[in-house]
């Protein structure tokens, strides 16, 4: 699925149950024009820029990590992170391109819990 495409099923899912869901609302909620939020879903313009992701997963309840991936961006944070050690966290992620899920799983849970 394509950004937009995911951006339009979030928002309409949302819209089943909730009317505050509309183009026009969800735009006004996030500061982009609503003509602008219209054609991002139909992908007839690029994604936006981080700060409108991350607005645009707050309000869909989305994993801002994932729509900016989607989007082909990654959260400056994590730029600024990368860039101390650019080699090392290169090969690190080339190393674990094609490992499945629940071993990434485990090595994230290995670190956050500082078992090294």
């Amino acid at each position: 699925m394509t950004f937009g495409a995911r951006i339009r099923a979030l928002r309409e899912a949302h819209r089943v149950t909730d009317r505050s869901f509309s183009v026009r609302q969800l735009a006004e909620r996030i500061g982009v024009d609503a003509t602008y939020l219209s054609r991002l879903e139909r992908e007839d313009v690029p994604p936006p820029g981080e700060e409108i992701i991350v607005k645009l997963a707050r309000e869909l309840g989305a994993d801002p990590d994932a729509l900016l991936g989607m989007a082909g961006k990654v959260y400056s944070e994590l730029r600024a992170i990368i860039a101390m050690r650019p080699r090392q966290f290169a090969t690190l992620i080339r190393q674990l391109k094609d490992a499945p899920d629940h071993i990434i799983e485990q090595a994230v849970r290995k670190v956050r819990d500082g078992e090294w």
